[in-house]
């Protein structure tokens, strides 16, 4: 479990280098950027405005990338991720606003998606149905193909603007009160049905597919064969011999697929306005904003690292062979 760790939080370490080298030699300097709208609006020398500029952004970029790296480390270690250039505020703050709302979208469809897909998994192999299995693979052909933004603008044209369903926009309405009260969860949850179904509608089909391969494989188990001769019911065998075994390897997946949905969140939050992570890094992207792309960045790599982890933990917790060999 030490070695583990230790190579988890290397491959953070590793990640996060590169990461900050690709973001620091990326086109465009806002420093040079804001020193020239104030040499504009304000019709001083460029000098004047470029110095003016590094103080407002808090930012040098003449500044060695060894000691910038240097500094963003030592930021890291202690909590302070910098300041956003754009709103002027601590990153981590921003940070902090965004993550509940990208857990909550990523956590809702991805386990909306792994419970529906289990169970049409199961009752897909046990009832070796050809027609549902074609239609399967139908949706599978279909949804697979389409990037989930491509969908997601589908379904804000036609479930948002056409028929009014559902909001296209934002995390909640102004005219509720934030807080823990049913108005408001209620409010949320209806803004976040479109990004939470533009996730599920893509990768349902996946779940379902790994559900009815290893459903089927465990069926061929003399296990199961044993059990039908002892006459126990279908429900019993479903439930205590054919699930929890098929069900083992998808655990850990289920793990791995939210680092991965976490990661690729930037799109739909940016598509439907929702303010998560992905939002926001869409933001400093197209701002240059340095310190908030590093610690957005930062986020989604230590949720990705951390999800491979905790799915190789729950592997090795759930298979009572690697429990006993341990």
């Amino acid at each position: 479990m030490v070695k583990k760790l230790a190579m988890a939080l290397f491959t953070i370490f590793v990640a996060v280098i590169v990461m900050f080298v690709v973001i620091q030699q990326m086109p465009g300097d806002p420093v040079d950027i804001m020193a020239t709208d104030i040499m504009k609006r304000e019709n001083v020398q460029y000098d004047i405005a470029y110095d003016r500029a590094k103080a407002i952004l808090n930012y040098d970029p003449d500044m060695p990338i060894v000691q910038r790296f240097g500094n963003y480390v030592k930021g890291i270690v202690t909590g302070n991720l910098g300041v956003s250039m754009t709103y002027q505020k601590s990153v981590a703050s921003v940070v902090g606003g965004a993550l509940p709302w990208t857990l909550l979208v990523v956590s809702l469809s991805l386990f909306l998606s792994f419970g529906v897909g289990i169970l049409l998994g199961i009752y897909i192999a046990w009832k070796r149905s050809k027609v549902m299995n074609t239609v399967l693979i139908g949706y599978q052909s279909i949804f697979g193909a389409i990037p989930n933004y491509v969908l997601g603008y589908l379904l804000v044209f036609f479930l948002s603007v056409k028929l009014g369903w559902f909001p296209a926009r934002g995390a909640y309405s102004t005219s509720v009160d934030p807080g823990f009260n049913f108005p408001f969860i209620m409010d949320v949850l209806h803004h976040a049905c479109l990004p939470v179904l533009t996730f599920f509608l893509t990768t349902v089909a996946g779940w379902i597919i790994s559900m009815k391969a290893n459903a089927l494989s465990v069926l061929g188990e003399d296990y199961i064969t044993y059990a039908q001769v002892r006459g126990l019911s279908n429900r019993r065998i479903i439930t205590t011999y054919l699930s929890k075994n098929a069900l083992l390897p998808l655990v850990t997946s289920l793990a791995v697929h939210f680092g991965l949905l976490f990661g690729g969140s930037p799109l739909i939050e940016n598509l439907f306005f929702y303010p998560g992570v992905g939002y926001y890094l869409n933001k400093a992207i197209s701002a240059r904003d340095y310190p908030l792309m590093q610690g957005m960045f930062f986020i989604i790599i230590v949720m990705v690292v951390l999800s491979s982890f905790v799915a190789e933990f729950l592997y090795k917790y759930l298979n009572p062979r690697l429990r006993d060999a341990r």
